[in-house]
C-alpha cells in the first residue's frame, strides 16, 4: 500500500537521472523529504533504521554528483542503503521491503542495476569496488568511477584493510567514503575508532590543505599526473601546520576530511572536486546515526532496528512475549556459570547486545572482550586465550561465523582448543534473507574433525549444552540456536550434562520414524500429534548432537523397518540427513530415507513461518511427506 503523504520532490523522483534535474539548492528539502518518507514506512513495515537515516545526505550527493548506474556504487553493510533504494526507482514498491516476493532489505544485483553489489555483511565493499576500477580501466573504459561506501565501524574489519593496502599498488580511481558515525550496531571499539576521533582533532590542517590542493590545482601548479608530488605536497604542507601522520595517506592514499556528512550541498561539491582525481582516495565524513528523529539519535543501537514504533511519539511496539528469547537464555546463563568459574571469558565481533553477551559485559566488563567487526580475529584471539588455559564463549552469528572458517580449522579444531561457539541466529531468520539465514553451520562445521557439534530443541537445553561445553574443556564446542523465542522456559536448579552423542525419544510409533534436530522439533511434534489423530502413530527422536551423533539412535530408527524422515532447520547438504545417509550405509541400513531442511537454494526473505512452508518445513508439510513416505513404502512392499 503506497504512503498517504505527499512529498513533492521525492514523488517526482524514479532515477537518479530525475534527481540530477534538481537545483542543488533543493536537495536539503529533498534530504528532509527522504527521512520523512522513512519513518513513515518504517514506524510500519520494521526495517534497518538508523543507519540509512544517518546516510542519507551522502546517498543523495553521491547520486547526484556521479553517473549511476555506469558509475559503481558498492555499500558496505547494506542496512545503510534505503535512500539508495529510494532514489533507484524502488520508492512505489518500497512497502514491501523485507516482505516476501518484495525488496530485500540489502542491495542485491538481482533486484536493480544499480545495486552493483551483494551488501549484507561488512568490510567487502573495498576490495569489490577495487576490482571494479581495475576492470574499468583493463576494458579500456577510463570514464567510468567506483565509489566504497563503508560505514557502521566496517572500515575496522580485516577485508577492509586488506583492500586498503592493495588499493594504491594498482591503477585505479578508486574512491572510499568513510561514513563515520562512532557506531556499528552496538558502540565502537578498538584503536582505529580512536584514531579517528584524532583526525577529528586536525580539522584546521586537513581544511587548509584541500582548500590550497584545489587552489594549486585550478592554477594548473600541480597536476594528475604526479601522485607523488601530490603526496609530498600533503607531506609539506603537514609539516608547515605540525600535522600529524595520516594513516591513509601512509598507505598511498590520498586523505581528504572530516567533512559535515548532512552538509549535502557541500558534499555535491567536494564530490565534484575529488571525482576525477586519479588514484585512489578517501573522503572522511562525520555522521550522526539516527539523523533527523530525536528517539534515534538519543539511542542508536536501540533504533538500529527498533521495530514497530509509533511516528510521533517514537513510542517502540514492544511486542513482548513471556517466552525468553534463546539469546537470552544464552547471556544469563553465561553469566550463571561465569560467576562461579573465573576461567570463563567472552569474545563478541561488534554484537554485544545482539548475542546477549552483554549481560555478562555489564556484570563482570573485564571478561568481556569486543574485537570489533573483526570474525576471524575474534576466533584466533579465542583461541589464543583457551591455550592459556581460560575457558572462551564466542557469541557469534551463524552467517557471520562463515568470515573465520579457516580460523576455526587452523587456530581452533587443529589444536584441539577448548572454545565454544555459541552460534546464535542459526537456521532461517526471516525477513533479513538471504544473506543472514544461518543455514550453513552445520554442513561447514561438520567436516571439521574433533569438533561437537550440538543444537538444543528448547531453553533448557540450551543452558544444558553451554553448561556441557564449560565442563568438558575437550576441544571446540558448537551450539547452534535460532533468532526469536524458544517454547519453555529453562529449568531451574542445577545445569544437567547432556552427554555428547545422546539423543532423547519424543514419543515412539511405528508406522514411521522422524529424526529432528534443533528447535524445529516442535514443528515436528505438532505433525506427529496431528497424525495420531488419524490412527498414524510415528517415533521421533530429538538427536541433539549431529556431531557425535546418537548411533544408537540411528539403529534403533532403521531396526523399525519404516521410512526414517530427517527433518532440519539447516542445509540437507551437508547435515543431519547426509549424517544418517553415510551412517546407513555403512551400517547397511536398508530402509528409506527422506529429508527435511533447506534445499540447494539461496533462501530469500520472509517472515520464518512463510519460508519453513516454502521449504516445505512447518508442521503441515512434515506431516504431509510422512504420509507420503508411508504410502510409497507400502505401494513398494505390496508389489
Amino acid at each position: 500500500m503506497m504512503p498517504v503523504k505527499k512529498y513533492t520532490l521525492l514523488d517526482g523522483i524514479d532515477s537518479p537521472a530525475d534527481l540530477r534535474k534538481l537545483p542543488v539548492e533543493s536537495l536539503p528539502e529533498l534530504c528532509d523529504e527522504i527521512r520523512a518518507f522513512l519513518i513513515e514506512q518504517l514506524s510500519n513495515n520494521p526495517g534497518h533504521f538508523a543507519s540509512s537515516m544517518g546516510a542519507v545526505e551522502i546517498t543523495v550527493a553521491l547520486h547526484y554528483v556521479f553517473d549511476t548506474p555506469d558509475d559503481r556504487i558498492v555499500w558496505d553493510v547494506g542496512h545503510q542503503a534505503y535512500p539508495h533504494k529510494l532514489l533507484t526507482g524502488r520508492r512505489e514498491s518500497f512497502s514491501g521491503n523485507r516482505k516476501m516476493g518484495g525488496l530485500s532489505g540489502f542491495p542485491t544485483p538481482d533486484e536493480s542495476g544499480y545495486d552493483t553489489f551483494t551488501a549484507g555483511h561488512a568490510s567487502n565493499s573495498i576490495s569489490a569496488a577495487l576490482g571494479m576500477s581495475v576492470a574499468a580501466r583493463l576494458s579500456g573504459n577510463t570514464k567510468r568511477r567506483a565509489v566504497a561506501v563503508i560505514g557502521d565501524a566496517s572500515i575496522s574489519g580485516g577485508l577492509a584493510f586488506e583492500g586498503l593496502n592493495n588499493a594504491a599498488n594498482t591503477p585505479n580511481n578508486l574512491l572510499i567514503v568513510l561514513n563515520d558515525n562512532d557506531m556499528s550496531i552496538d558502540r565502537n571499539v578498538g584503536s582505529l575508532h580512536s584514531y579517528l576521533a584524532h583526525i577529528n582533532t586536525s580539522r584546521r590542517y586537513n581544511s587548509l590543505r584541500y582548500k590550497t590542493y584545489n587552489f594549486m590545482r585550478r592554477h594548473k601548479l600541480i597536476t594528475e599526473n604526479g601522485r607523488g608530488l601530490v603526496l609530498r605536497f600533503n607531506n609539506a604542507l603537514k609539516a608547515l601546520l605540525g600535522g600529524s601522520q595520516n594513516i591513509f595517506e601512509g598507505l598511498n592514499i590520498r586523505y581528504f576530511g572530516p567533512f559535515d556528512g548532512h552538509d549535502v550541498c557541500k558534499l555535491v561539491k567536494v564530490f565534484r572536486d575529488i571525482r576525477d582525481m586519479d588514484g585512489p582516495k578517501i573522503l572522511h565524513l562525520r555522521t550522526v546515526k539516527g539523523k533527523g528523529y530525536a528517539p534515534a539519535e538519543a539511542d542508536p543501537a536501540n533504533w538500529h532496528a527498533p521495530g514497530k514504533f509509533d511516528p510521533v511519539s517514537g513510542q517502540r511496539v514492544s511486542g513482548k512475549c513471556d517466552i525468553p528469547k534463546f539469546q537470552d537464555v544464552f547471556g544469563n546463563a553465561l553469566l550463571e556459570f561465569a560467576q562461579k568459574d573465573s576461567r570463563i571469558v567472552a569474545v563478541t565481533a561488534a554484537m554485544p547486545t545482539g548475542t546477549s553477551i552483554s549481560t555478562m559485559q555489564e556484570a563482570v566488563p573485564d571478561r568481556v572482550f569486543d574485537v570489533g567487526i573483526s570474525e576471524g580475529h575474534a576466533v584466533t584471539f579465542a583461541g589464543g586465550l583457551a591455550k592459556e588455559g581460560l575457558l572462551p564463549v564466542v557469541g557469534i552469528y551463524s552467517s557471520f561465523l562463515q568470515r573465520a572458517y579457516d580460523h576455526i580449522i587452523h587456530d581452533v579444531a587443529i589444536q584441539g582448543l577448548p572454545v565454544v561457539f555459541a552460534i546464535d541466529r542459526a537456521g532461517l531468520v526471516g525477513e533479513d534473507g538471504v544473506t543472514h539465514h544461518g543455514t550453513y553451520d552445520m554442513a561447514y562445521l561438520n567436516a571439521i574433525p574433533g569438533i561437537t557439534i550440538a543444537a538444543p530443541s528448547t531453553a533448557t537445553q540450551l543452558r544444558n549444552l553451554l553448561f556441557t561445553a564449560l565442563s568438558s574443556a575437550n576441544g571446540p564446542f558448537a551450539i547452534r540456536y535460532p533468532r526469536g523465542n524458544a517454547d519453555d522456559f529453562p529449568a531451574e536448579g542445577d545445569p544437567q550434562i547432556l552427554t555428547p552423542g545422546k539423543g532423547r525419544l519424543v514419543t515412539d510409533g511405528n508406522d514411521a520414524v522422524v529424526l529432528s534436530i534443533g528447535p524445529i522439533a516442535s514443528e515436528v511434534i505438532r505433525a506427529v500429534e496431528t497424525l495420531a489423530d488419524e490412527g498414524i502413530t510415528v517415533a521421533h527422536y530429538d538427536m541433539i548432537y549431529l556431531k557425535p551423533v546418537d548411533q544408537y539412535i540411528l539403529h534403533q530408527a532403521c531396526s523399525k523397518g519404516v521410512p526414517v524422515i530427517t527433518v532440519e532447520d539447516g542445509s540437507i547438504i551437508g547435515g543431519l540427513n547426509s549424517v544418517t545417509a553415510a551412517w546407513m550405509k555403512a551400517n547397511s541400513a536398508e530402509v528409506p530415507l527422506y529429508a527435511i531442511g533447506i534445499p540447494d537454494v539461496f533462501v530469500r526473505q520472509g517472515t520464518i513461518g512463510q519460508l519453513r512452508r516454502q521449504c516445505g518445513m512447518d508442521s503441515e508439510a512434515i506431516a504431509a511427506t510422512i504420509k507420503k513416505a508411508i504410502q510409497t513404502e507400502k505401494k513398494i512392499n505390496s508389489k
